[in-house]
């Protein structure tokens, strides 16, 4: 049973901002409902800019919350787009390395490459929600189908299955004091959808936002991406990714085709798909190119006798459930349903 939560800002500084105070005030009285203290680490809510200044700084919180036995699990504020800074800050004398120890990680979006670091060095994490996008969500009650994974979460230590939510939402536009009590439009979800491949498939799953993953190996969005994760070997080897499950979803920049194109042709000439036991594929936030991106994997990766499954809640589409790394993995789409082996 988690009773200490410890909230880091690894990549936006957002929550330090006064127009966010609302959305805060909210998800603290939450997991205060539950029982749960809550602790910013120092530099949590010191703002966008000091946050994106000190890449050390949001380093130095992770490598404390490790560090305090007193904190059950760490939780990302939220996403952003430079986490990759830490990396010097994380792994150039072991840091990290010397100071972790097993305890619930969550977070999802730029936080992928913060997933990445932990898995190098031995951590299970859990991907798919984050504390202001979920735990601080503007209607009366967080979204049931989050709400329900979160909550096995924070009493079990773990999750046991996923299967589809019943209903997906339309994303707010408007994160205003207005929106307090406002329910977010909601639409009948389909499950699980197999593109290619057997149904059934088993393997450990890594993975997370493909716009994050896509700055490995292209420099377009910062000039050193491909070099510091090169440096430190962020994205495992090929070796490391054999019979494994690769989960991807796309931002809320919503990628246009020909992006999304490259980037899983990034993915290709890796050589990945040569390896893995199955892909899973979450749900185009607002459905946006959900028919294109299917044609896309079905094109680009479709001859390689690869399952390919589609439309999972996790991530950048709402709501989200949450996805364990690191343990084996059972799909199974005729039954709609993913069970992890604990």
């Amino acid at each position: 049973m988690v009773k200490k939560i410890g909230i880091v800002s690894l990549s936006s500084g957002v929550l330090g901002e006064s127009f966010i105070k609302h959305e805060l005030k909210i998800g603290v009285d939450r997991l205060n409902k539950y029982g749960i203290e809550v602790e910013f680490l120092p530099n949590a809510l010191k703002g966008m800019d000091f946050i994106k200044e000190h890449p050390e700084s949001r380093a130095k919180d992770l490598i404390e919350a490790f560090k305090d036995d007193s904190i059950d699990m760490i939780l990302c504020a939220i996403g952003g787009v430079d986490t990759y800074k830490l990396l010097p800050y994380l792994f150039e004398n072991n840091e990290l390395k010397r100071h972790v120890k097993q305890k619930i990680f969550l977070g999802f979006s730029d936080t992928t490459k913060n997933h990445f670091m932990l898995g190098k060095v031995g951590i299970k994490t859990f991907y798919g929600q984050a504390f202001l996008p979920d735990i601080c969500e503007l209607s009366n009650e967080m979204l049931p189908y989050t709400k329900k994974y979160f909550e096995e979460l924070i009493t079990t230590g773990k999750i046991k299955e996923i299967r589809p939510s019943e209903f997906w939402y339309k994303e707010r536009e408007d994160f205003s004091e207005n929106s307090i009590g406002v329910d977010m439009e909601k639409y009948k979800n389909t499950g699980f959808e197999l593109l290619c491949g057997k149904p059934v498939f088993r393997g450990k799953i890594l993975g997370g936002c493909i716009n994050t993953i896509y700055d490995i190996f292209d420099n377009s969005r910062f000039e050193d991406t491909v070099s510091l994760c090169k440096k430190y070997d962020l994205f495992p080897s090929l070796k490391e990714w054999k019979n494994k499950i690769l989960l991807l979803e796309t931002s809320e920049n919503k990628p246009e085709p020909k992006l999304y194109r490259k980037m899983i042709g990034a993915l290709k000439d890796y050589g990945i798909f040569d390896v893995l036991s199955g892909v899973l594929v979450g749900k185009p936030q607002d459905e946006v190119y959900y028919e294109e991106y299917k044609q896309i994997l079905l094109e680009e990766i479709g001859d390689k006798d690869l399952s390919v499954v589609y439309n999972i809640n996790v991530g950048h589409a709402t709501p989200r459930c949450i996805i364990p790394f690191g343990v084996e993995a059972k799909v199974d789409v005729d039954k709609q349903v993913i069970t992890f082996d604990n």
